[in-house]
């Protein structure tokens, strides 16, 4: 669950409701959280006023602004120390200190300030042997101008070579640095990745298993802002969770490497069913599914319900476990996981399998 939920004055207004008769259950059950969220809830803001909150998150600010402060003094202090090894005198020594400052993280300000250095001075002059357009450049400033008002959408050797055949003689590099100064470079065009025409299939329950495997990805947050992804894997003919991987970041690898512990246990799929993911449709998980002779099914983009079991799955999944929890690193993640897995595959009645497990269901069939 995102920390952004629910803001402290409403956590303060949750946890009251407790003082006014209700039992942690019932509030659990009004805000879809879990016991564990209430009750680290009450052990952090327990017995609080909301001034008290507000003086709380007053000091933390103003802790972070001191942390703040002190890492900017203690990075200009270490880059007075790198620098001032040498004598610095001359305005280009110290306008390249200045530079070398600013990569090291300090400002164009706190730069320049440091070697005594005028902010009007910081940027290199105009045809100071350093680029920019100098005077003997007017000419060809003209000409190349007058191509680019004309054909607006060209590049730089179109104009180069377009220039020569006008009888312009000029050097690439010279060009090349009026092009710069005058700051015609085009941004970059991203080409559209088109993926190859995918096809519509009725989505069957399966009559035994191993027929189809379903398989998606998910993402949520801990309570410090970082971002975390998981990988479900569900078998179509009894909705049983095969497994949950859970990282920060899982590419095509990790895909592979959770299929083939799975198929190790419960044996090779006839499909696999998956979407449109750069994961997904990969030629590391292309291949391994043909050296396996596994059927890879992808769904039409934007088409999520011809992916219907795993969609099902997913909703369930954030409701009752990634919304109900604040996680604050991956092995509580991956812990609530592996117990969540279990109560959903052993405990958890499903209505379309006339309300038994997927367990109970797989030992009946």
């Amino acid at each position: 669950m995102k920390k952004s939920r629910f803001s402290e004055a409403q956590i303060l207004g949750i946890l009251r409701q407790q003082d006014q008769g209700q039992t942690v259950a019932q509030i659990c059950r009004e805000h879809s959280i879990s016991d564990a969220t209430f009750y680290g809830w009450k052990n952090k803001f327990g017995g609080m006023s909301t001034s008290e909150l507000q003086r709380l998150k007053h000091l933390e600010d103003e802790n972070r602004r001191l942390k703040q402060l002190y890492a900017e003094l203690s990075l200009e202090n270490q880059v007075i120390k790198e620098v001032f090894a040498k004598k610095v005198t001359t305005p280009t020594a110290r306008r390249d200190v200045a530079h070398y400052a600013r990569g090291r993280g300090l400002s164009q300000r706190q730069a320049c300030t440091l070697v005594s250095l005028a902010r009007n001075s910081y940027a290199p002059p105009p045809g100071g042997g350093h680029g920019g357009i100098q005077p003997a450049d007017a000419d060809l400033v003209g000409h190349l101008q007058a191509l680019v008002t004309r054909h607006s959408g060209w590049g730089f050797w179109k104009y180069y070579y377009r220039l020569r055949k006008q009888g312009v003689l000029v050097n690439h590099k010279r060009l090349w640095r009026i092009y710069q100064a005058m700051s015609l470079q085009l941004g970059k065009r991203r080409k559209k990745k088109r993926l190859p025409e995918r096809i519509k299939r009725p989505l069957q329950v399966p009559p035994q298993p191993n027929v189809c495997w379903s398989l998606d990805f998910m993402s949520d947050a801990l309570t410090d802002g970082r971002r975390f992804r998981t990988l479900n894997v569900v078998e179509d003919w009894n909705r049983e969770v095969l497994g949950i991987e859970v990282d920060f970041s899982l590419p095509a690898v990790r895909v592979v490497a959770l299929l083939t512990t799975l198929v190790s246990h419960y044996g090779l799929p006839a499909r696999i069913r998956v979407d449109n993911g750069p994961e997904l449709v990969s030629q590391v998980l292309q291949t391994w599914c043909q050296d396996h002779q596994i059927e890879l099914h992808w769904i039409q983009p934007a088409s999520p319900t011809q992916n219907a079991y795993i969609e099902r799955f997913n909703g369930s999944f954030r409701r009752e476990l990634l919304n109900a929890y604040l996680f604050t690193s991956l092995r509580q993640v991956r812990e609530q996981c592996q117990s969540w897995q279990y109560d959903y595959n052993h405990l958890r009645p499903h209505e379309t399998l006339n309300f038994l497990t997927p367990i109970e269901f797989r030992q009946a069939a």
